[in-house]
């Protein structure tokens, strides 16, 4: 059994999204970033939910992987009777193409024991990519929001007729920033929960690219930070 300390919590992972959250809503009550969370509580929860039923075993599915296993083998042993090998007494070529049956027989029911015990797997894997997909759809939803927010407002750029609207104080931007780049590792947390309820080699890659990107993403944001600080030392 694993140590308190030793696997992620789920129900901390919603709850410091919840408080994140509250801390946008108090911050930013009109920003979009803030629905986006909200909507990120929701998948969040469901993530959870999924990634622990997917732990489970399907044991309905499993009986009946066992039957259709039982019934291939009563199958094999009736196809062997109905060869009657035994009983083949005449030329090499005869005994040869008799063998060559059997061990066809053999190998289509070993592929089809192969694809019918694999197969609770596979949609396993197939529902984790899913939610993986969405899951990545919200870290570059996230990423949108934090694209015009340029750390060069601190310079007080001359704005062109096309330039976004700079509304945001120094000290907001930066807030602004770091709720993003909080957002970005929450997604990547919510990402290693099935990694560590799955021990698929396609699963664990998977999370590992999904926390690439939002490892990536997440330096990006905090390159901006960095850049405000040092653009405000700068400042006359």
């Amino acid at each position: 059994m694993p140590g308190r300390y030793q696997q992620l919590s789920a129900d901390h992972i919603i709850a410091t999204l919840e408080k994140l959250h509250a801390r946008m809503v108090a911050r930013f009550p009109d920003a979009g970033l803030g629905r986006v969370c909200a909507e990120l509580i929701e998948v969040g929860r469901a993530s959870v939910n999924e990634a622990a039923e997917l732990a489970r075993p399907d044991y309905l599915w499993r009986g009946a992987a066992c039957a259709l296993v039982v019934a291939g083998l009563i199958a094999q042993v009736a196809a062997f009777r109905f060869l009657h090998l035994e009983r083949i007494e005449g030329s090499a070529p005869e005994l040869l193409q008799g063998l060559e049956a059997a061990v066809s027989l053999l190998i289509l029911f070993g592929s089809a024991v192969w694809f019918v015990l694999t197969l609770e797997e596979r949609i396993k894997r197939q529902r984790v990519l899913d939610a993986l997909h969405r899951l990545r759809s919200m870290a570059h939803i996230v990423d949108m929001h934090q694209l015009t927010k340029d750390p060069t407002i601190v310079l007080d750029a001359q704005k062109t007729p096309a330039s976004p609207e700079r509304t945001m104080s120094h000290f907001e931007l930066t807030r602004y920033l770091d709720y993003c780049s909080e957002m970005l590792a929450l997604i990547g947390k919510l990402s290693a929960l099935y990694a560590e309820r799955m021990r698929d080699g396609v699963v664990i890659e998977a999370v590992n690219d999904m926390e690439t990107l939002t490892t990536g993403l997440g330096r990006k944001i905090w390159q901006k930070i960095t850049l405000i600080g040092v653009l405000e030392d700068r400042a006359p």
